[in-house]
């Protein structure tokens, strides 16, 4: 008798559900993360980032500047964050590696943006002249709140989601494609004609086929 040699059976464990739950959980944190990042940065813009006096008619008169009275960029870069998290689903392959790319840089371009912008004095600077009259007037006790970090944060979680896009975003899903690119639906398919339906045997005499194929 012959010698049968068992072959190996494979293990029962499957390696294509790893990538399945890779893609889910990173959509899942990048989605999360972006949104919740261009909320905060966008908030942070609007609270008070600097505070101070300027002297008028011999008093202190107190001036306040917000985010945006500072810097415009972080948010800009938080929108267009926030769309290119959008996009990111619109597009497939290298289209995808660009649109992360850009909500990546608009992550670190909110973060050095807010930093920058964190010990900033121009503004109120800007207003201590107005107020006084004075274009060399400057602001006097100069303080700054927490909230240009507030909007640093927005930004790393900005950043956080246009990294995850890029790690594994080939992973995740994309828009239906069933419109072409330019924007009409295609057709659908039509199913074969039941060639023994009474009414394609009257269609076929009508063009003078023989029906019964014979």
């Amino acid at each position: 008798m012959g010698c049968v040699t068992a072959v190996p059976v494979p293990s029962p464990r499957s390696e294509a559900p790893l990538p399945g739950r890779a893609g889910r959980l990173s959509l899942a944190v990048a989605l999360l993360a972006g949104a919740l990042g261009a909320a905060v940065a966008l908030l942070a813009t609007r609270q008070r980032w600097s505070e101070g006096t300027a002297t008028v008619a011999g008093g202190a008169f107190p001036l306040t500047a917000s985010g945006s009275d500072v810097t415009g960029v972080p948010a800009a870069l938080a929108i267009v964050g926030l769309a290119a998290l959008v996009a990111v689903f619109a597009v497939r392959r290298s289209g995808r590696l660009l649109v992360a790319a850009l909500l990546a840089l608009s992550g670190a371009g909110t973060i050095a943006a807010a930093v920058l912008g964190a010990s900033d004095s121009s503004a109120l600077d800007e207003k201590a002249a107005q107020a006084s009259g004075d274009t060399a007037a400057t602001v006097n006790t100069l303080s700054h709140t927490a909230w240009p970090y507030a909007a640093a944060v927005g930004g790393a979680l900005i950043l956080l989601a246009g990294l995850l896009a890029l790690r594994y975003g080939r992973l995740w899903p994309a828009m239906s494609g069933r419109y072409e690119r330019g924007g009409a639906p295609r057709p659908r398919r039509r199913a074969p004609a039941d060639p023994e339906r009474p009414e394609e045997i009257w269609k076929a005499l009508d063009r003078g086929e023989d029906p019964t194929g014979a």
